[in-house]
């Protein structure tokens, strides 16, 4: 969506969406502005709690049945088992995603790892392709002035157009560009604590080719799990940087991820947007 600066201003229900890597501040940002008037929408949250639901609980009884006292209560019907997820805690979502590697140090299988993979971007384009629905809903059900959309950092790898246009249509996009530093902040916090994350198949093809090469590995059942996150995290900043870019360049409008940490309200923050659009 593109529009003039007094356009955005006057626009009486504004519906944005942020764009972004994961920890680059988006989040953060929705959460200083008043939510009482914005209608925060997670990404990440619809899917772990629609999409991805099922699959998820099933994971976690599949491994809760390999315990022997709780395989006989979950036969018996008595315990049961949910996810507690929240828009502060999306560990289910990241636990279902799981890493690749070797089976003793939790590592998924190849086709197993792909399968997940594939399952978790079909739940984005549905999670982003019901932003429409909750905006109309936002508003006229539960009198939320305006929306924010939280969406994923995988976002640009979805290679959706329909989606895309989608969020261009009923959205103003806002892409948070992270400077240098941020981005070292980014691989540091990658590596001090990988975390399971979503890869384009054709970009993860290559890059795994190329770490057994590297490692002298015949499998990826050989890869040990954090050692291969923590090393193709720098490649999947790079990979996904012009593509943000070119999403932005298309749809929106960019924004200083530097800027974004000194806003500390909705004031700010519409100045912000609207100096970016002039």
């Amino acid at each position: 969506m593109r529009m003039t600066r007094s356009e955005f201003m006057r626009w009486p229900h504004k519906a944005i969406t942020l764009l972004g890597m994961s920890g680059v501040g988006k989040t953060t940002l929705a959460y200083k502005l008043p939510q009482l008037k914005w209608f925060h929408y997670s990404g990440d949250y619809r899917i772990g709690t629609k999409y991805l639901a099922e699959p998820i609980l099933d994971n976690i009884k599949r491994q809760a049945m390999q315990v022997g006292f709780l395989r006989d209560l979950l036969r018996s019907d008595s315990i049961y088992i949910a996810s507690n997820i929240t828009v502060h805690n999306l560990e289910p979502v990241a636990t279902f995603l799981g890493k690749i590697g070797r089976a003793d140090l939790g590592g998924l299988p190849l086709e197993e790892f792909k399968k997940r993979q594939r399952l978790h971007r079909e739940a984005e384009i549905g999670a982003m392709r019901d932003v429409a629905q909750f905006i109309e809903k936002a508003h006229t059900i539960y009198g939320y002035d305006h929306f924010i959309n939280d969406s994923g950092g995988s976002i640009v790898e979805l290679y959706d157009n329909r989606t895309y246009d989608m969020l261009a249509e009923h959205t103003l996009i806002v892409y948070l560009k992270p400077d240098e530093e941020i981005e070292q902040k980014l691989v540091q916090r990658a590596v001090d604590k990988p975390k399971p994350l979503y890869y384009q198949e054709a970009f993860l093809d290559e890059k795994l080719g190329e770490y057994l090469a590297e490692h002298g590995l015949a499998s990826t059942d050989d890869i040990v799990p954090d050692d291969f996150m923590r090393w193709i995290f720098p490649a999947l900043v790079a990979h996904r940087r012009p593509r943000y870019e070119a999403f932005a360049d298309a749809h929106g409008y960019t924004v200083e991820a530097k800027q974004a940490e000194d806003i500390t309200g909705e004031d700010d923050f519409l100045d912000l947007v609207a100096r970016v659009i002039d």
